[in-house]
Formats: structure tokens, C-alpha cells, sequence
């Protein structure tokens, strides 16, 4: 079998033998290319660069729970079986994201949204909420949504 040359010359002597020549040797360790001047590489390039695009660490995690926890939310509202709501809601309490039900409570403008209002005659009960129509939540102390409610209003005569 003939051994090709890189000038075109067809050498049958010239069979590979497995040893790379001295020079080639000191010519890679003179950081120089087999072709006697090029360098071997470019000196210029650098590595690649992070991407700082992503959070990372801590931040990632945080971003990543943040996530998760909206897309709970939107499964609980579209779950129609009692026990797949009731589990997510405990799965939720358990990293510390509480339902939001003020059933009783006062209404409170800056943690409820009024979504209607229930007449009664009880003077003590206006401005009590009378059920919750949309379950809020909050992640610890921060309110991720407000509870939709019915609030009692005294019927005027």
C-alpha cells in the first residue's frame, strides 16, 4: 500500500510505522504547526464564559420553588376531586405556603378581595366575611394571592 504525501508525492517505501519523527516532536514542543511557522494555536482565544443568565446557587433554588409553588396553584385550580385539593394544599403547608380561608374574620381590604356582599340584619355581622368564594394563599408572611369573599352587609330598611 502506497503512503500519500501532503506534496502529492506517492512514496510506496514511505509505510506508516507507528513512531512520530523528532522533528515533529520539536516542532509541536516549540509551539510551532508541522508546516515550520504557524503557531499551533491562537493565542487570542478564551475560554467560554458562564452564563450569567441563570440564577444560580441559592437564587436558583429559590426561583425554582417560586415555580413550583404557581404551578400548584394553578393545579388546585383545576383539581375537581376534594382529595387531590386537600393533598396539594398540605403539600404546600409543609414548605410553609398556607390556604387563605377568612371565613369569620373581618374584612380587611389590604388581605381579602371583596367578591360580593351577603345581606343580613345583624348589625354585628356587617363587615364580616361569610365565606370565602377563591382560597388566597400566602407564603410565610407574603401574600401570594388575596381570597376572594362574600362579606355581610347589613340591609338597609
Amino acid at each position: 500500500m502506497a503512503w500519500f504525501r501532503k506534496d502529492g508525492v506517492v512514496d510506496a517505501d514511505e509505510t506508516p510505522t507507528g513512531q512520530i519523527p523528532a522533528q515533529i516532536i520539536q516542532e509541536a514542543d516549540a509551539g510551532r504547526g508541522t508546516d515550520g511557522g504557524k503557531p499551533t494555536s491562537d493565542t487570542d482565544v478564551h475560554p467560554l464564559q458562564p452564563v450569567t443568565t441563570m440564577p444560580v446557587g441559592l437564587e436558583r433554588a429559590l426561583a425554582d420553588r417560586e415555580a413550583l409553588i404557581q404551578m400548584c396553584l394553578y393545579a388546585l385550580d383545576r383539581a375537581r376531586s376534594g382529595g387531590v385539593v386537600e393533598r396539594l394544599e398540605e403539600g404546600l403547608a409543609a414548605i410553609g405556603v398556607q390556604a387563605l380561608r377568612p371565613d369569620g374574620e373581618r374584612f380587611d381590604p389590604a388581605r381579602h378581595e371583596a367578591g360580593g356582599a351577603v345581606p343580613t340584619e345583624d348589625p354585628a355581622l356587617d363587615g364580616v366575611v361569610a365565606e370565602t368564594e377563591v382560597t388566597g394563599f400566602a407564603d410565610h408572611d407574603r401574600l401570594l394571592r388575596a381570597p376572594i369573599v362574600m362579606v355581610y352587609a347589613k340591609k338597609t330598611p
